[in-house]
């Protein structure tokens, strides 16, 4: 568990100041064409740094932690628990542009469960980083079956990328669909099409 949650782990960097933050803020509206010092644009690095701070504050934060705490008493329980719907909101390591979709998250119990809306922190956790969609997919299915050791995992993401439908190609109503499976959702096809029979994903579409 140490060794995963150690290269689980992000880079340790050393932050610059608000001040310097909020400078670089006004050098890119400069860049942009415009004057930080006109009425408008006054407060804005000081409301950009605020929305960083909310943006990317899976930085300081433990996935792992927030599994730690599980329950023993499931008078034996061992059929999936699903967590659909979940809502995702990243942002493009590429273009730092919004990632925008759901997660989908089961696991199939070994001796324990946890609470359900830890699941729904370890995918905000992972979110609120810089990111690419199919890295954030496998973090948070390898997080979940480290820490819980359950006799399976998947995780499938369905997003909208702000970095192909605002700029570059701009193709609005694209989706991209990643998942992850781990365990006897990985081995068995039946455990697996349950799953994604129950998300109504993409991926399951059409399948017998």
């Amino acid at each position: 568990m140490q060794a995963f949650a150690k290269a689980n782990d992000v880079a340790k960097v050393e932050r610059p100041s608000r001040e310097e933050a909020e400078a670089a803020v006004r050098t890119l509206i400069r860049w942009a064409g415009d004057d930080p010092d006109r009425e408008g644009l006054r407060g804005t690095p000081d409301r950009v740094v605020r929305s960083y701070e909310e943006f990317f504050a899976g930085y300081g934060e433990d996935p792992v932690a927030l599994l730690e705490r599980t329950f023993e008493e499931i008078d034996g329980y061992d059929e999936m628990v699903v967590l659909r719907d979940i809502r995702l909101e990243s942002h493009c390591e590429h273009h730092m542009v919004p990632i925008i979709g759901k997660a989908h998250v089961a696991y199939l119990p070994g001796k324990r469960v946890v609470g359900i809306s830890k699941l729904a922190r370890v995918v905000e956790v992972y979110a609120r980083r810089l990111q690419i969609q199919e890295k954030l997919t496998a973090q948070v299915a390898n997080t979940i079956q480290a820490v819980l050791q359950p006799r399976g995992v998947a995780v499938v993401i369905e997003a909208g990328h702000q970095c192909m439908t605002t700029r570059g190609v701009h193709k609005p109503g694209v989706t991209m669909v990643t998942s992850r499976m781990l365990g006897a959702f990985r081995d068995d096809p039946r455990t697996r099409q349950e799953f994604l029979t129950m998300i109504g994903t993409p991926i399951g579409r059409g399948q017998d």
